[in-house]
């Protein structure tokens, strides 16, 4: 009978940039274990039926498929989130727009928006730090809305309002004192779209036209509208398109624009903030 030891070490083939950590985490899954918990008991044996399951997920993994959809779940700043193919799987990197936010100095009651919120982890996210906040989280993917609502229940952030919303359509004339999004921003173009990952998730929540700036370009001309005079705008974005995003931010009028790196240090978050009146 394999041990927990052995498995992990024969793993180490699979794709991707951390086997060992990807084949950590499904057997993980399988055996109901944590990390922990196999760094510490490596010489423990696996039972025949936790093997078949680590195996066939061994399997898929090699054909690439995202560790996070072969376990259905994915962890995001202190969540556990549920994720599906019909959203994006969250991503340290997004992280950083998180932080960001959680800097500013906002109402103790202040109004939060998440613009395309999929699996609802930044809104999540914030509200769990920041339980006096009133989040607002919308969607144009009826799926995601579903898939926010049920990582709301999960994570007991049932406060957080989940909408379907085709970005700002369905909130009338409601004003935030902060908005974030990380909209899609990859050019259709771009050769990464058949590598990874990438691969199996949805386009509609990767690609963006005008070489990835269009839906960036909609939230900054539309945000105003919907931002309280001095609110902030955050917007999660490509490594390569952080001096344009700053350029629409300030030809719409928003001041104290700066731009944030990500865990790796490439410019990923970029915001402003609205006149004050």
């Amino acid at each position: 009978m394999a041990t927990v030891g052995e498995l992990l070490r024969d793993a180490m083939s699979l794709p991707g940039e951390s086997p060992r950590r990807d084949a950590e985490v499904l057997l993980g899954h399988c055996l109901g274990k944590s990390r922990s918990w196999l760094y510490t008991w490596p010489e423990s044996s696996v039972d025949e039926t936790a093997l078949a399951r680590f195996n066939a997920l061994l399997q898929r993994r090699a054909r690439g498929e995202p560790v996070a959809h072969l376990t259905g779940l994915r962890d995001f700043w202190s969540l556990e989130l549920e994720v599906d193919a019909s959203t994006l799987i969250p991503r340290p990197d997004t992280e950083t727009l998180v932080a960001c936010a959680l800097e500013l100095q906002l109402p103790p009651r202040a109004a939060a928006l998440d613009l395309g919120t999929g699996t609802g982890a930044i809104a999540l996210a914030l509200a769990s730090e920041r339980p006096g906040w009133r989040v607002t989280a919308v969607d144009a993917n009826p799926e995601a809305v579903a898939l926010a609502q049920r990582n709301a229940q999960r994570n007991r952030c049932e406060q957080v309002r989940i909408l379907h919303s085709d970005w700002f359509e369905a909130l009338g004339e409601e004003r935030f004192d902060l908005v974030v999004a990380n909209p899609p921003y990859i050019a259709d173009d771009d050769p990464h779209l058949a590598q990874g990952d990438l691969r199996f998730e949805p386009a509609s929540a990767l690609v963006s036209a005008e070489s990835g700036l269009a839906d960036l370009r909609h939230i900054v001309d539309a945000a105003p509208a919907h931002l309280e005079a001095g609110g902030w705008l955050l917007l999660e974005h490509g490594f390569e398109q952080g001096a344009a995003v700053r350029e629409l931010l300030a030809a719409r009028g928003f001041s104290t624009i700066e731009t944030r790196r990500d865990l790796g240090g490439q410019e990923r978050i970029s915001g402003g903030r609205w006149r004050a009146e």
